[in-house]
């Protein structure tokens, strides 16, 4: 009988500490953006540290996991909303909004590897490659004034699939080291190719135009009262909103029995046959549909930064894309979520640590695979019914 009043609170603000989470976290992002001293950088990341350490201790996470368990879609809304009201507090900010952007995208693109090795299971080291894929044909179509930029994010998407159909043969072939290899191969060709290739603009790169939608340039900034606001405010908006939608089409893809029967596949290939899983297609839909998210992440992310070369797309920065997985959590998009702001932005407000980043990335990836495989915020087990509660 004690313990009915607690009980009845906790379903009344199943969502509390959660939501607390998510507002400290938006107050933390605002403070780390606006730091421009490294003393002051260093500090907020040993406070993270500490907090994140004195969570672990009192059991605070495991009360956050389970008020995101009981209101996830509440707590995902309120999570995209802080996220609103931080780009929209920073729009004066040129600096703050371009990383707020970039690392909006590399989760996008993130989230496409996700579908590929959290998923089923396939290795894929030419992340890059598909991602400049998609920031080429905007800077192709970027010329064609009678495309809509709207149908050139999706024709970026369409390209790198396109381009990864000859590699469906050795991937649903392969596996394990093999596939990684295979991957890596066409990492090369395809910087070699952009290189050699005068209509692309050989290793001098290309210029891309910038995103226009219903006539507004995204390069003009907007006037609100005659405020100064940042142009970049358009792409991070934009950034977020696609970010929005591919995180649901992530969660409704792993709750779908397309999503099952890649969990199948990644755990045991031949089980996954004996109960009639077709493990060719699976293999080929993960592929594909993680490739096609990465070419659309790519293609906005070259109207953004206005320029691209091959020295954009390296084999390092597939690197770049799979530490923010592996760090972040094979499978959990807030890990990568996560992993992104560690592997965009910290580098860049630790100037030091420019020259060192990959040494850094290695270092941390190794870490996490020797003391926790399963990532900074690890997979949690499917769940299908997400607002079903026990009336135990």
């Amino acid at each position: 009988m004690t313990n009915t009043p607690l009980l009845q609170s906790d379903r009344a603000r199943p969502w509390a500490c959660a939501g607390a989470v998510i507002l400290a976290a938006g107050l933390y992002g605002w403070a780390l953006l606006m730091a421009e001293e490294t003393w002051q950088v260093l500090s907020l990341l040993i406070l993270a540290v500490v907090a994140t350490g004195v969570a672990i201790k009192t059991g605070f996470v495991r009360r956050v996991e389970r008020d995101w368990a009981a209101s996830e879609t509440r707590l995902n809304r309120l999570a995209f909303a802080v996220l609103i009201a931080l780009i929209l507090v920073l729009s004066g900010a040129h600096f703050a909004l371009l990383m707020i952007s970039t690392v909006l995208l590399y989760f996008v693109a993130s989230l496409g590897l996700n579908i590929q090795f959290g998923f089923t299971g396939l290795v894929n080291f030419a992340g890059a490659a598909f991602f400049g894929a998609g920031a080429y044909t905007a800077a192709v179509l970027g010329t064609m004034p009678m495309i809509p930029p709207i149908l050139i994010l999706i024709a970026g998407g369409m390209v790198a699939m396109v381009i990864s159909l000859p590699l469906l043969i050795p991937i649903v072939r392969t596996t394990g080291h093999y596939a990684a290899v295979v991957t890596i191969a066409f990492g090369v060709l395809f910087r070699t190719f952009l290189e050699v290739n005068e209509v692309l603009g050989g290793p001098q790169g290309l210029m891309v135009n910038s995103m226009k939608v219903f006539g507004w340039d995204f390069y003009d900034a907007p006037s609100v009262g005659g405020l100064d606001i940042s142009f970049y405010v358009n792409y991070a908006l934009l950034a977020a909103g696609l970010a929005a939608l591919v995180f649901t089409l992530f969660r409704r893809l792993e709750r779908s029995w397309i999503g099952l029967h890649m969990d199948a596949v990644r755990l045991d290939e031949t089980a996954a046959a004996c109960f009639g899983i077709s493990v060719k297609r699976t293999k080929i839909q993960a592929f594909l549909l993680g490739n096609l998210i990465l070419g659309v992440s790519g293609a906005l992310y070259g109207m953004m930064i206005s320029f691209i070369a091959p020295a954009s797309f390296t084999f390092s920065d597939s690197l770049l894309l799979v530490s923010i997985v592996l760090l972040g959590g094979v499978g959990n998009p807030w890990g990568s979520a996560v992993a992104a702001v560690i592997v965009v932005l910290l580098p860049e407000k630790l100037q030091l640590l420019q020259e060192y980043r990959f040494l850094l990335f290695s270092v941390l990836v190794m870490l996490v695979l020797l003391f926790r495989p399963e990532g900074i915020l690890s997979r949690q087990l499917r769940n299908f019914f997400p607002d079903r509660r026990s009336d135990a």
